[in-house]
């Protein structure tokens, strides 16, 4: 395999670090005390290796799952059937291990993949993560009243009056043309395409570090802005200011397309922060990070996607803002966590060497 890295100990680290060997657990198990029970060793063994296959994506994803579901337990009265929401997110979490553990064995220190079944789990250890924040996404439609039950929208639509003086969705009907409306419906559609466009190319060029920075950048944002939706339920313009309207935003296409998405897809709740915003400027620092001629070119298109949350009546001013910050927090706080894991894997391959030597 072609290594993004100048060296081939460097491609050693971001295997130890970014797919974690089974060796690790090897180790350990010749460490055990030699009165262990085979089936307790071989469990404990069995465990090191599923911790040893998660990167800090799956730390960060296990880790939201892990606090929300201590809210769910502690709030169970406020939601329809939370036995059955939390065996879901069970599976989830075991879907997600098998997938890791899976790969780990069948392409050991993230070979290159050559068999059909290993491109087939490289595959999908590698892209899974859309479909994880996919489904936490929607979730959140059984959530949004966890904590607090009454819709708090009032606070942002003042917000958004004291800021500007105007209603801003209101506001920007008298720009609406059928033209104009499909435009803003476009844009607003790209964020469904900026974190597959950079992780394709990041993964195309087997860049596995810079492709997992950007997942756990992702990650990252989008769990304090679950966490957020939560505890602060906002339901968003479309429904709040229902009936101040002065008319239907007609369009084309793309104003056809959105509309089936909403349809089908919509979250009643969880607008603040904004999602959209959050996943597009996540991958927009990821850009920056990683390939800065990416970030230049989606930039545009981010700024014009922003307008359009606010313009197709998705979301306040506020929302706008929560989006931002909450993918500013996620860049460097994932950032940080990639730093602390490539320390820990440095020290591990360290502590080898020097026993090895020893």
């Amino acid at each position: 395999m072609k290594s993004p890295y100048e060296s081939e100990q460097a491609m050693r680290k971001l295997a130890a670090n970014w797919r974690q060997p089974a060796a690790l657990a090897t180790t350990a198990a010749a460490a055990a005390p030699p009165g262990s029970l085979g089936i307790g060793r071989a469990i404990r063994n069995e465990w090191l290796a599923l911790g040893a296959a998660c990167g800090p994506f799956e730390w960060m994803a296990l880790g939201y799952f892990a606090v929300s579901s201590i809210l769910i337990a502690v709030f169970a009265e406020n939601i329809a059937h939370p036995v059955r929401l939390l065996a879901t997110r069970a599976c989830v979490v075991a879907l997600i291990l098998l997938l890791c553990r899976g790969a780990n064995i069948l392409i050991p220190d993230n070979a290159n993949p050559t068999t059909f079944t290993q491109k087939f789990w490289h595959f999908w250890r590698h892209w899974y993560p859309h479909l994880f924040f996919l489904f936490c996404f929607e979730e959140l439609a059984h959530l949004v009243h966890l904590v607090v039950p009454t819709w708090q929208d009032a606070k942002l639509i003042a917000f958004d009056f004291w800021l500007t003086g105007v209603h801003p969705s209101i506001w920007l009907e008298q720009f609406s043309t059928p033209f104009r409306n499909d435009f803003m419906q476009f844009t607003y559609f790209t964020y469904f395409t900026y974190l597959l466009i950079l992780g394709g190319i990041l993964y195309y060029r087997k860049d596995w570090k810079a492709y997992w920075s950007v997942m756990t950048y992702s990650m990252v944002a989008y769990s304090i802005g679950y966490m957020i939706a939560m505890v602060f339920p906002i339901e968003s313009p479309w429904f709040s200011m229902a009936g101040m309207w002065h008319g239907e935003l007609r369009g084309g296409p793309f104003t056809t397309l959105i509309g089936f998405i909403e349809h089908y897809g919509r979250v009643r709740g969880a607008a603040f922060p904004s999602e959209h915003v959050a996943g597009s400027f996540a991958a927009l620092w990821g850009a920056w990070r990683h390939r800065r001629w990416l970030f230049w070119t989606l930039l545009p298109l981010v700024l014009c996607m922003c307008v359009s949350t606010i313009y197709g009546r998705y979301h306040y001013i506020a929302d706008i803002f929560g989006g931002i910050t909450t993918a500013t927090l996620g860049y460097f706080i994932g950032s940080w966590i990639i730093k602390k894991s490539e320390a820990r894997a440095e020290g591990a391959e360290t502590f080898e060497a020097v026993r090895a030597g020893g």
